[in-house]
């Protein structure tokens, strides 16, 4: 019963295959929230100047009759996360379906490598039914290998457009200055607190772990904290994760790229986003203050956590006040640990991309 509805969407999916397949047709499947849209838009706009193509969004929470005639006659269709249809769903043999993925090289395990033997068949099957996976480097491909079921042929390490990003003539000084007005904050440096969900809920509320009042009495006259929580926990939590102290709560901020860039230290703990600050070379703390359990319960690393993360390791707030306020960081760290999550760093994923997709899977760089 799990996949139901995910077989019903392929029998209205398979229905409207009798459709002629449009060759300038592209469509891209998200979800209504538009949830990591960044790569589809790097995307277009690198289509945009090869030729006249006609782009869709199927938004698979908000489903149409139009939206499957559009998918069924599209040329390409591109993902950025799972789509478990894709597994009930017969594409026509001109068809070409491209998982971008969302993230960036590989920290947490997901996908195959922590499912159970009927996810894992849905997963085979959605496999076989794309025809590429992009990744950001071949040091990361046997782990994709395992978390998509797919054959390594398909995976090709090209980058991920999103990352393009941050080659383009941001004017970060500007940027920061409207963040900080925004908040109400003078011209401080930014640590930007990015923790990720924690399944068992008494970990998620973090300022029963971090000493506000410490931070601000040791750091606050050249540091304002800059808190972003991630979305199920505060759209889940019981509790009201909140403190009657000064620090900034930008998880409503729009752009998480523009926050990566114009902060000066990331704090986080076990969150991928560990890969994407490491690749602008900032300093990155992790402050694990649940280490013991989460390992112990969590989803586990591709990686050995202590060895490999790219920055300082702090257990308590204590720590992770010392940390910053003596500037202790480890940049050689991350450094070989960015080596070992992008091939290349420069602003041209979308470029390759879309130059391997439209040579029909020939890339001649």
């Amino acid at each position: 019963m799990k996949y139901l509805k995910h077989k019903i969407y392929g029998i209205l999916f398979n229905f409207f295959k009798i459709f002629s397949l449009k060759n300038n047709r592209i469509t891209f499947i998200i979800d209504s929230n538009n949830s990591f849209r960044g790569n589809f838009d790097y995307i277009k706009k690198e289509l945009r100047k090869r030729g006249n193509f006609e782009f869709n969004l199927f938004y698979k929470d908000n489903l149409s009759f139009e939206g499957f005639k559009k998918l069924a006659t599209s040329k390409y269709i591109f993902l950025n996360d799972n789509f478990f249809p894709l597994a009930f769903m017969n594409f026509k043999k001109d068809s070409k379906v491209i998982q971008l993925w969302h993230a960036p090289g590989a920290s947490k395990k997901f996908g195959g490598s922590v499912s159970n033997k009927k996810d894992l068949k849905v997963l085979s099957k959605i496999a076989k039914n794309t025809d590429f996976l992009f990744t950001t480097s071949k040091h990361v491909e046997k782990f994709y290998q395992e978390a998509f079921q797919i054959d390594s042929s398909k995976i090709i390490p090209l980058g991920i457009p999103r990352m393009d990003y941050y080659f383009e003539n941001h004017d970060i000084d500007k940027l920061k200055e409207s963040f900080l007005k925004k908040y109400g904050v003078e011209n401080k440096k930014i640590v930007l607190y990015a923790p990720t969900f924690r399944n068992e809920e008494e970990y998620n509320n973090v300022f029963n772990y971090l000493n506000l009042d410490d931070f601000n009495k040791y750091l606050g006259d050249e540091y304002i904290l800059a808190l972003r929580f991630h979305p199920k926990i505060k759209n889940f939590s019981k509790e009201n994760i909140s403190y009657n102290g000064n620090y900034i709560d930008c998880s409503n901020y729009e752009s998480e790229q523009a926050l990566m860039l114009i902060s000066d230290i990331l704090i986080t703990d076990y969150s991928s986003i560990m890969i994407e600050f490491a690749m602008l070379n900032k300093p990155i703390i992790f402050f694990v203050y649940d280490y013991d359990n989460y390992m112990a319960n969590e989803r586990g690393f591709y990686f050995d956590f202590k060895e490999n993360v790219p920055g300082i390791i702090a257990y308590d707030s204590n720590q992770l006040i010392e940390v910053i306020k003596n500037k202790n960081f480890d940049e050689e760290k991350s450094a070989s640990f960015v080596a070992t999550q992008f091939d290349r760093i420069d602003g041209k994923s979308s470029e390759r991309i879309v130059d391997f997709i439209l040579n029909n899977g020939v890339w001649n760089g």
